[in-house]
């Protein structure tokens, strides 16, 4: 499986420059592809980095989620973002808020934020100075990503209701969010380089079991079959390759004999909750 997904995905098309910080990129790049997706995503993993207070970026962070429309001034409630409203922004605004995104939401995942980009922000420090914390190189970085998604991934999605940042029943049990569901698609972004350069500079793309088993992770964790899956897959978003696999096709293959899901969805709640 790993030698056929390298084959197809051939060699990487964007490569990030010295001066781009590769965690946080491939969490900004999945975040605007969740803009260009979902018509209506929701920002609440940075909006819970942001209230984790682990950084002097409140009054900048809440200034960009009011000015995404991501807060309801009736009830001052978390909103779902609407992009559409925000079509006439350009690609440097859109990568920028992303990569904002992107270090609001690590608050609330990373185990150290010492590190952090958000350290250079005073407590007075408004949206412009969070969004001017991506560098150029990283910006230009997630606009050809992006162009790159437009070209490899929207055409190739397949019709049905989307729900990004899905959490499942089992997360309950186990603290778990995939990137995308898109009817009964459940997709896993990656922004990795590939393997170690080649002899003529090209990178080739990288599949690990960890990669498979964060899958069918999910999978599992989705207890009653509430998102009624059927099919799961990566986009490598440095190679624009989209690779989807039938999920039984999969799970059989992978096991070498055939697998009952329920049965092993069971399993798995039994095995967490001990």
């Amino acid at each position: 499986m790993q030698d056929e997904y390298r084959q197809a995905a051939g060699v990487a098309h964007v490569l990030p420059g010295p001066a781009v910080a590769p965690g946080t990129q491939g969490a900004a790049i999945d975040w605007w592809l969740r803009f260009l997706i979902d018509p209506a995503p929701s920002v609440g993993l940075a909006a819970a980095g942001l209230r984790s207070g682990r950084a002097p970026c409140l009054r900048a962070g809440a200034e960009l989620l009011g000015e995404l429309g991501a807060i309801d001034h009736h009830t001052r409630q978390l909103a779902s973002v609407e992009p559409a409203r925000f079509a006439h922004r350009d690609d440097e605004w859109w990568a920028r808020v992303s990569y904002a995104l992107a270090l609001l939401a690590e608050l609330y995942r990373a185990p150290r934020v010492d590190g952090s980009r958000l350290m250079r922000l005073n407590p007075d420090d408004g949206a412009a100075q969070l969004l001017a914390l991506a560098n150029a190189d990283e910006v230009a970085d997630l606009v050809a990503m992006r162009d790159l998604a437009v070209k490899r991934l929207l055409p190739a999605l397949p019709p049905g209701q989307v729900v990004s940042g899905p959490t499942f029943e089992g997360s309950a049990d186990l603290n778990a969010d995939a990137d995308l569901i898109v009817g009964g698609l459940l997709m896993d972004f990656k922004a990795s380089q590939g393997g170690r350069p080649r002899s003529d500079g090209t990178r080739a793309a990288a599949l690990s079991r960890a990669d498979l088993d964060q899958l069918l992770g999910y999978v599992l964790l989705d207890y009653s079959d509430g998102f009624r899956l059927d099919a799961v897959a990566i986009y490598a978003v440095r190679f624009g390759h989209f690779q989807t696999w039938p999920l039984r096709e999969l799970c059989t293959r992978m096991a070498g004999h055939p697998v009952d899901l329920a049965l092993l969805r069971k399993q798995f709640a039994v095995l967490l909750r001990r």
